[in-house]
């Protein structure tokens, strides 16, 4: 789906946190960010992956990696969300989708035999000078910490 892809220049953006600080891509200069759109909080698959993310956090984080997840949702539903699950890393609130259009993980998408626009699972690896080392799209939600790690040939 996303037309983005490894060598490419990942886009700078700024988004809100679960704690309606503003954060931008450029802050991590210098840091590997691991930026994961999934489509909805509290969901059975976002959830899983949100999970295997948190049980993983500390060894991706000594391995120089900040974790940010990006969604729709609004702040006060990804402050239910983090607190419910106990989620180490930040959330990014896009309810206006520009991040999510930028990435281009927008578009159509089937489930239960409706079709909608929604957001396609991805994940970006994108590296301290802001390039992107890594896009998965097949995303594993119950080991997707493994999956980027085995994707990086860092496994």
């Amino acid at each position: 789906m996303t037309h983005l892809k490894k060598g490419d220049k990942a886009p700078d953006f700024t988004s809100i946190d679960q704690h309606g600080k503003t954060i931008s891509l450029s802050q991590f200069a210098g840091q590997r960010v691991i930026l994961y759109f999934y489509p909805k909080d509290m969901t059975p698959g976002c959830t899983v992956q949100a999970c295997d993310l948190r049980d993983h956090h500390s060894n991706l984080q000594k391995r120089g990696f900040a974790v940010l997840g990006i969604s729709a949702d609004d702040v006060k539903r990804h402050v239910k969300f983090i607190k419910k699950y106990d989620l180490p890393f930040m959330l990014l609130a896009d309810t206006e989708l520009t991040v999510i259009k930028a990435f281009g993980v927008w578009g159509p998408k089937k489930f239960m035999g409706r079709e909608f626009d929604g957001i396609h699972r991805t994940t970006f690896v994108i590296d301290g000078n802001g390039m992107i080392e890594a896009v998965i799209t097949k995303v594993s939600t119950k080991d997707h910490s493994a999956q980027i790690l085995e994707e990086l040939g860092m496994d």
